[in-house]
């Protein structure tokens, strides 16, 4: 009887520590099935801030002067097509007059995938106000200059590195810049850049574009 209970003993103190083992075993792996499963996740969350591309939104010092809300702001005027959308942008009021003139405000409004190089209040003001007010009397001159102002694809940033472009006058332009610096024509400087509207990409500029020809 002692032999046997000796013999109980003996196996039970041999059991107990593989018991043990394999408990902790299990712990181990489990943490290790953690550590795993959550090695993904921190690389997940991290890979997408490591590769984020640059923002895709509007730049440049005048920006600042946009209206942080209503139908004048970015997200106002993206829901609008581009005259429209120039009608709520109170630095863009000389050309919204403009385009009222000569009659263009159906054209750009039903115009698709555009891009719309806009002036300035200032940059109108530039023009001596005999000239302008000359220009603004005279239908087909008006037309004329306003529809150099339009090409007829939309323009990414990048594409206004070097390029140019064709205008529904049936002229061109030419772009060059970097960052957030670019010019037309080498003496238009783009002061708030890549603005979308419901049609268009505008890129407001700081001198009227006079056809070369």
């Amino acid at each position: 009887m002692n032999a046997f209970r000796f013999r109980r003993a003996a196996i039970a103190a041999a059991v107990l520590p593989l018991a043990l083992t394999a408990c902790g075993g299990d712990s181990s792996s489990d943490a290790a099935d953690k550590a795993s499963s959550s090695a993904p996740a921190e690389e997940k969350s991290s890979a997408p801030a490591e590769g984020a591309a640059p923002a895709d939104g509007p730049f440049g010092p005048a920006c600042a002067s946009v209206p942080k809300d209503g139908a004048g702001s970015f997200d106002g005027m993206a829901q609008d097509p581009v005259a429209t959308a120039a009608s709520n942008n109170p630095a863009l009021s000389t050309l919204v007059t403009a385009v009222k003139k000569a009659g263009l405000v159906d054209t750009l409004n039903n115009a698709q995938n555009i891009t719309v190089f806009a002036p300035t209040n200032d940059a109108f003001a530039k023009i001596p106000k005999a000239d302008l007010d000359k220009v603004l009397a005279d239908k087909e001159m008006l037309t004329s200059i306003l529809t150099y102002h339009v090409v007829g694809e939309k323009l990414s940033p990048m594409q206004l590195e070097t390029g140019t472009y064709d205008t529904l006058r049936k002229s061109s332009l030419t772009t060059k810049g970097s960052g957030e610096n670019y010019t037309v024509n080498d003496t238009s400087k783009v002061v708030c850049g890549n603005v979308p509207t419901a049609n268009a990409t505008v890129y407001i500029v700081d001198t009227v574009l006079m056809p070369k020809a």
